[in-house]
């Protein structure tokens, strides 16, 4: 498969002449009407600025969606069922050919690592890496976009929320949830560093020759990424997780009468369509954030940023025949994600106030600063997501919320000085990397993994 090659497929069938004049998308509790979310600020933008304006949804798209619901990471929870771990022993086999012979004869384990030991033929390392550096320039507003956009922006959808309610992600440990979330979607963006502009590389990186390169800390982390994920999918479907006790109600949850998970409602947890909604977060969503505060990301360069998460999702366990082709297939499916899922704003909030109040956490409640980033991040939400999903997550309004878009003119006025100087571009590189460097203070301080 080449993801270079036109949308051709799910172009076309975006541009079906009709609207599905039939529901047989609804087979899951968690799916609405197509028309349900029509007045949804983030929708009304998406179709009037970033779609055709003869687009229509497609059937054969939503039906695609809705049996990805039922479908996980087959290799991977093949593992799982059989109660093997894969994670370190498919490093060891791979960068060290040490083979652990139980799992060495195991069918998806022999998969995994045919699937982990080279690239893909599609994959264009120059692509990746300009997509890398682009998606990487700007540090601050990348873990703006990241908080505030991309994991604001799933809270209001149930489907999304609920896993990470009931294993305590991002409610209970929101700090250290965050960090890492972060410090992933970074090692998917690792680039060669410019030799004037190395830094101190910490003691279990290595300099790498190029993006997502294998043994790489992209590599290494989208493995371990794919198990955690394996097992908690496995723990939501034996309903073994609980951490949503006295935060939904069990009406909301719609478990089984055993506790475990209700596939029939909700589909499997972390499934094929839930994972190229959250890749769509982490490429998509951030790349059109970092536009509109003002970087310039060439129609190259958004290229190799959709390209760099292909093989990183890829590694993750979606299926590439799945994921939308090209920048505007991105957004057509994005679209029609959206107006099918349920929403339910009261799951959603209290992900949405462990994230909006870890500022205060870290500096004291009654510091000024920590409230003026809280309310900081709260307008990014609003001004690029919505106010009615900023309402409906009870995000604080400022009057001052448009502000952040002060950063549109700076953001311009630096990437026309790089585009034009090479001293510059040496200069902001250089700031770039300290400044990476010092927003890793927490992992450095309390992650074993980074230490």
């Amino acid at each position: 498969m080449d993801p270079n090659n036109t949308a051709q497929t799910q172009s076309a069938r975006a541009s079906k002449p009709s609207q599905p004049t039939f529901a047989s998308y609804q087979r899951h509790g968690r799916t609405t009407a197509i028309d349900d979310h029509h007045d949804l600020q983030v929708l009304k933008r998406i179709k009037r600025y970033l779609l055709p304006k003869d687009f229509v949804i497609s059937q054969d798209l939503l039906e695609e969606m809705v049996a990805g619901y039922d479908i996980g990471d087959p290799l991977t929870d093949t593992l799982a069922a059989d109660g093997l771990r894969f994670a370190k022993p498919l490093q060891q086999l791979i960068l060290d050919n040490k083979t652990d012979s139980k799992l060495a004869a195991h069918p998806s384990f022999c998969a995994l690592a045919e699937q982990f030991s080279d690239h893909p033929t599609w994959f264009d390392p120059q692509l990746a890496q300009t997509g890398a550096v682009a998606y990487r320039r700007y540090p601050l507003m990348l873990i703006w976009l990241l908080r505030n956009v991309a994991l604001m922006a799933g809270y209001s959808i149930p489907a999304l929320s609920l896993p990470l309610i009931q294993t305590g992600a991002l409610m209970h440990d929101a700090l250290p949830r965050l960090m890492r979330t972060y410090a992933y979607i970074l090692a998917v963006s690792e680039h060669p560093l410019l030799p004037k502009t190395s830094t101190r590389m910490p003691r279990a990186r290595v300099p790498i020759d190029s993006v997502l390169a294998i043994g790489s800390e992209g590599w290494r982390q989208s493995i371990q990424v794919r198990q955690i994920h394996t097992l908690v999918r496995q723990n939501l479907l034996s309903g073994k997780n609980n951490a949503v006790k006295g935060v939904v109600t069990e009406a909301d949850q719609h478990r089984n009468p055993d506790g475990s998970w209700n596939t029939a409602y909700w589909g499997v947890p972390i499934n094929q369509t839930d994972m190229i909604a959250t890749h769509l977060q982490f490429s998509l969503l951030i790349m059109r954030g970092l536009r509109l505060l003002g970087a310039r990301i060439s129609s190259e360069e958004a290229e190799g940023i959709l390209h760099l998460w292909n093989l990183a999702s890829y590694w993750m366990g979606v299926d590439l025949e799945r994921l939308p082709k090209d920048e505007a297939a991105c957004w057509e499916w994005l679209y029609t994600y959206l107006s099918i899922q349920q929403l339910d704003f009261e799951m959603g909030r209290p992900l949405a106030k462990a994230l909006h109040d870890l500022p205060r956490q870290l500096m004291g409640e009654d510091n000024r600063r920590g409230r003026f980033v809280e309310m900081v991040n709260a307008s990014v939400t609003r001004t690029l997501v919505g106010d009615d999903i900023g309402d409906g997550l009870a995000l604080p309004k400022s009057k001052l919320r448009f502000g952040v878009l002060s950063s549109v003119p700076i953001l311009f006025a630096l990437d026309t000085a790089r585009q034009h100087n090479q001293t510059v571009a040496a200069k902001l590189e250089a700031f770039r990397a300290k400044r990476q460097d010092n927003m890793n203070w927490w992992l450095k301080k309390n992650d074993a993994y980074y230490q």
